[in-house]
């Protein structure tokens, strides 16, 4: 399933420490050979200051104890260069370190400024190398130290622009430490000066926002609310707009997402609209099992399709997260993914059919038939489901619903109440009928429709 991997389009947008999970994962699955991903390392390291790693894997890769010259001189390099850097922020970072000294610090940036220069001879000079020792550290793999760091100068940075830069050295360094929550809240504050922010032109904005969905990726596959970020942020017109013009494939993730998100299902629809828009730009077999099941009504399609979900969720680095059990291994977002799309594929069939073979059934949502009939006797109890299975014949029979003419009248007005029809409640408690609604009265129900249409509103805002 290689040819579904999408680890090259992901690293293209990330910071290039992002990319080592990535990695780690890949040569875990080894969905390619182990030189392949250790190369791809050593060219990855080869942009930071991780010289101790790189030569870790170099050995390796090449089954040797020696090391090329250049990594050596490299090494030195870097070592004379963190202690230049530690010497030059030094004045500043005791200062931070001291608790008594800390709280001297104001929220007024221009105040700290002042103060630091004034009372401790800390000036422009020392705060700009407070920056770029915090950002050594990061290249260094210490991600730790850099995010204290980089909190710290940004609470005396008068810079916007290095500013931002900071901060997404720090949302970087929190998702790297897999701080969830912090790294929520650090994203949300980019995301926030990113929309507000006047960009020099608007590709550079729009390529804030990539940047901004690519490594919110890892929050959301790892974040306990993750799900629901990912669809607000995907569906925002903005972020949508980023995602059609130029990270097609981001559609994987938010398909993903609303598959297994229960509560988002009233996404669905939107969904399906951006995949049929999309789909000669991006498709995978997860876009592809939505648009079998939904447009083209093709069970057999969808069946196969989901068949390669369940590969494409194994192999991918942020919806093939395992959880050791004990002895076992699971995949819980494979797992319910597969329950979900079988869900799916059982109400579209349902909706189009009366009498349901359970053993065809069975078939097309890959389940033996023991496993589809004890399902599917769950999913009736459980469920509001008006249906009958009859063991003898091996078939289910749905049974037909006469919805009641006045069931019909509130539920097409509850559709047409709104915030905005709030002025309308005098009216209807005196009895009378506003002329735009008065057509879907007559239309629906008749005479007998106004206490009807006179409770719903008195129900919805006394």
């Amino acid at each position: 399933m290689a040819e579904h991997d999408l680890t090259a389009l992901l690293a293209a947008q990330m910071d290039r420490h992002l990319v080592f999970p990535l990695l780690e994962f890949l040569q875990e699955r080894q969905l390619y050979s182990e030189p392949e991903i250790l190369e791809a390392k050593i060219r990855l390291l080869s942009g930071t200051n991780m010289v101790d790693y790189a030569m870790d894997i170099h050995k390796s890769l090449h089954g040797t104890d020696d090391v090329p010259e250049d990594m050596v001189r490299r090494r030195a390099e870097v070592v004379s260069r963190l202690r230049s850097l530690e010497e030059a922020a030094a004045p500043l970072v005791t200062f931070l370190q001291n608790p008594q000294l800390v709280q001297e610090l104001r929220p007024d940036k221009q105040y700290n400024i002042h103060m630091l220069q004034d009372r401790y001879q800390i000036g422009p000079d020392q705060i700009e190398a407070l920056y770029q020792y915090a950002k050594f550290q990061f290249e260094c793999g210490n991600y730790s130290g850099a995010a204290d760091y980089l909190y710290q100068y940004r609470a005396l940075c008068t810079n916007s622009e290095r500013s931002v830069s900071a901060l997404w050295g720090k949302l970087a360094a929190e998702i790297l430490m897999q701080n969830w929550d912090v790294a929520l809240e650090e994203l949300n504050r980019l995301k926030e000066i990113i929309d507000s922010k006047n960009f020099s032109s608007p590709l550079n904005q729009l390529q804030n926002r990539i940047w901004l969905m690519h490594w919110a990726l890892f929050i959301f596959f790892n974040h306990e609310n993750g799900r629901n970020g990912i669809i607000d942020l995907f569906f925002q017109d903005r972020y949508l707009n980023a995602i059609q013009t130029n990270a097609h494939h981001l559609l994987r993730y938010l398909a993903t997402a609303v598959v297994v998100n229960k509560r988002r299902r009233n996404m669905l629809k939107e969904l399906i609209k951006v995949i049929q828009q999309e789909q000669h730009s991006y498709k995978d077999p997860i876009t592809e099992f939505l648009e079998c099941l939904y447009v083209n009504y093709d069970f057999d399609g969808a069946q196969q399709k989901l068949m390669e979900c369940e590969q494409i969720i194994l192999n991918d680095p942020f919806l093939g997260k395992r959880i050791e059990e004990g002895n076992f291994v699971t995949v819980p977002l494979r797992d319910e993914f597969l329950e979900s799309a079988r869900l799916f594929i059982f109400e579209t069939y349902c909706r189009i059919h009366r009498c349901i073979d359970i053993g065809m059934l069975a078939q097309k949502l890959n389940m033996s038939y023991d496993e589809a009939e004890l399902w599917i006797m769950n999913l009736v109890r459980s469920s509001k489901l008006d249906a009958r299975i009859d063991s003898v014949s091996g078939t289910l029979m749905m049974m037909t619903n006469h919805v009641n003419v006045h069931e019909q009248i509130i539920e097409s007005l509850r559709v047409l109440a709104s915030p905005d029809d709030l002025h309308l409640g005098g009216n209807l408690l005196d009895g009378q009928i506003p002329e735009s609604l008065a057509g879907q009265y007559l239309s629906l129900g008749g005479p007998g429709a106004k206490y009807k249409m006179k409770i719903l509103y008195v129900e919805n805002y006394k």
